[in-house]
C-alpha cells in the first residue's frame, strides 16, 4: 500500500508509475500547461523580484571581483557562455535513430567560476543577500557603498559572528560553503550519502564544517533545518522552499537572452526555444524556467530531466501530490551516479509554482548519462559530471514525441526546424582529474559495449 492505495490502483490511475518502478526511461508531456500570462501568477513572484536580485548581484560585483580574481574577466559577474553542439547533435541523431530538427546548444553552467556548477547562481546569491541584509542592519554597509569593502578583516570579523547551514547532495553545499567562508561566516554543510568525496574535501579545505550522513538528501536537509532553528544566529538555506535561491537562478534568463541575441539566435513564436534542465529537488531548474518564461513568454519550452532512480519531480507533478509523495514510497531507491540529482522528494514550492509552466519531464538511466558524457567529450571536447548530461537527450524526446504535445503547442516540423535546443550543463569543470578520467573510462566502456552488440 502507498498512501492508502494499492500499487495496482496507482498504476491504473497513473500508468507511467509502473515503468518508473521498473527503472525504465519515461517521457511525460504536461497536459496542464497554460499560456505564460495566465500561469505565471502561480509562482507568487514577479519580474520586479528578479530585477531586484539582478541589481543585488551587480552591487556585489566589485566584491566578487576582488575576492575571486577568476571573475576579473567578467567584472565580478558570475556567468557562463553558450556553445553550439553540431558534432554531438549528429552523433545523437545516429544514436537515437531519428532526425533531430533545429540546432543544439550547450549552456555551460558546468564552467561557472567559484564553484563550477549551476548552484553558483542561487546558492551564492542567497549567501550574498543574507550578508547584505546583516551588513546594512549592522551599519557595516550602505547601498551606495563600493561592496569591495566587504573583502576586509573588519567585515570577516563581523560575519564571523553568524552561521549558515544547508543540506546538500554536493554542489549547493560547495557554492554556499565557498562563498560563505570567503565572507567570514561559520558555515556547516550537511552532506547526504550521495555527495562526492572531493566536494567534501574541498569544503573542508575552505574551513567549512561538513557533517556526513548515511541517509539521503531529505535527512541532510532536515538536520540542517534543525541546527538553524536552535540557533538565532544561524541562517538556514532551504533548498526545498527558498524563494531567494529561486530568484538567484531566475537572473540567468536575462543574461541568456543577451547571449542568444549576440549569437544571432531569434526566439519568438516562429523560432521556439527548448531548454532542457537537469532536476534534483527542483529549485535550480524551477528558478531558471521562471526567469525564461518572463523573458521569452510562450516562445520558450522548459523540460526537466531526472535519473530513472530519482524521478521525484516527475512523480510529484504527474500525480499532483508534489512533496506529499516520494520515490521511496514506490520502492525506487534514489541511488544514482548523478549525485546532484539524487533527491527522493521534490520541492513542493517549485512543483506547485511551476505546475502549468513546465512543458514536460523525462528520465534517463545512469548508463546513458555516462555514455553521453564520453560522447560529449569525444565530439565537442567538453567534460561534464554525469548529472550535467541529463539535459542532452531532451532534443530527441521532443523531436520523437508521440503524445500529441507538439500538435497541442502548435509545433509542426517547420517550427522544429527553426528551433533552438539548449541543454543546460549543470556541473563538472571542478571535478578532480582522476575523478573525471574515471567518469570518461566508464562512459567509453559503455559505448564500446554498445558498438559490439
Amino acid at each position: 500500500m502507498v498512501l492508502g492505495r494499492s500499487l495496482d490502483d496507482w498504476c491504473s490511475a497513473y500508468p507511467l508509475i509502473r515503468d518508473m518502478i521498473a527503472l525504465r526511461e519515461v517521457t511525460w508531456f504536461n497536459p496542464a500547461t497554460a499560456p505564460v500570462t495566465e500561469a505565471i501568477g502561480d509562482v507568487g513572484l514577479t519580474a520586479a523580484d528578479v530585477a531586484d536580485a539582478s541589481a543585488r548581484l551587480t552591487r556585489f560585483a566589485s566584491y566578487i571581483r576582488r575576492a575571486f580574481p577568476e571573475t576579473e574577466p567578467s567584472g565580478g559577474i558570475i556567468e557562463s557562455d553558450i556553445q553550439p553542439l553540431p558534432h554531438l547533435q549528429a552523433f545523437l541523431s545516429e544514436r537515437y535513430g531519428q532526425t533531430l530538427e533545429g540546432a543544439l546548444w550547450l549552456k555551460r553552467d558546468s564552467h561557472l567560476p567559484i564553484s563550477g556548477s549551476i548552484k553558483a547562481r542561487g546558492g551564492i546569491y542567497e549567501v550574498l543577500k543574507h550578508a547584505e541584509d546583516l551588513a546594512l542592519a549592522g551599519g557595516l554597509l550602505r547601498l551606495d557603498d563600493d561592496y569591495a569593502v566587504l573583502d576586509s578583516d573588519r567585515a570577516r570579523a563581523f560575519f564571523g559572528g553568524y552561521k549558515i547551514a544547508v543540506g546538500s547532495t554536493g554542489n549547493l553545499g560547495l557554492s554556499i560553503g565557498v562563498m560563505g567562508a570567503a565572507l567570514g561566516f561559520q558555515v556547516t554543510v550537511h552532506m547526504s550519502a550521495d555527495a562526492r568525496q572531493w566536494k567534501k574535501d574541498r569544503l573542508r579545505a575552505h574551513g567549512v564544517t561538513v557533517i556526513e550522513y548515511a541517509s539521503d538528501y531529505s535527512v541532510a536537509v532536515e538536520e540542517g533545518r534543525k541546527q538553524a532553528e536552535a540557533d538565532p544566529t544561524c541562517h538556514f538555506v532551504d533548498d526545498e522552499n527558498s524563494t531567494t535561491l529561486f530568484l538567484g537562478y531566475a537572473v540567468a534568463a536575462e543574461r541568456l537572452q543577451k547571449q542568444l541575441a549576440a549569437a544571432g539566435i531569434v526566439v519568438d513564436a516562429e523560432h521556439p526555444l527548448f531548454v532542457y534542465l537537469p532536476c534534483g529537488v527542483g529549485g535550480a531548474p524551477g528558478g531558471v524556467a521562471f526567469g525564461l518564461q518572463l523573458a521569452f513568454g510562450d516562445a520558450v519550452h522548459c523540460i526537466f530531466a531526472e535519473p530513472t532512480h530519482s524521478p521525484c519531480m516527475l512523480l510529484g507533478v504527474y500525480t499532483g501530490l508534489n512533496d506529499a509523495i516520494s520515490v521511496q514510497d514506490f520502492g525506487i531507491d534514489n541511488v544514482t551516479a548523478a549525485d546532484g540529482l539524487a533527491v527522493g522528494r521534490p520541492s513542493g514550492f517549485v512543483g506547485k509554482a511551476m505546475q502549468r509552466l513546465v512543458d514536460g519531464y523525462y528520465t534517463l538511466s545512469d548508463e546513458e548519462m555516462y555514455s553521453l558524457l564520453a560522447l560529449m567529450e569525444r565530439s565537442e571536447g567538453v567534460r561534464l559530471e554525469p548529472s550535467a548530461l541529463a539535459g542532452v537527450p531532451g532534443i530527441a524526446r521532443v523531436c520523437g514525441e508521440q503524445q500529441g504535445y507538439r500538435t497541442r503547442m502548435g509545433l509542426d516540423r517547420q517550427a522544429l526546424a527553426r528551433a533552438t535546443h539548449l541543454a543546460w550543463a549543470t556541473g563538472g569543470s571542478m571535478a578532480p582529474p582522476d575523478e573525471m578520467e574515471a567518469y570518461l573510462a566508464k562512459g567509453r566502456r559503455l559505448l564500446a559495449e554498445e558498438a559490439d552488440t
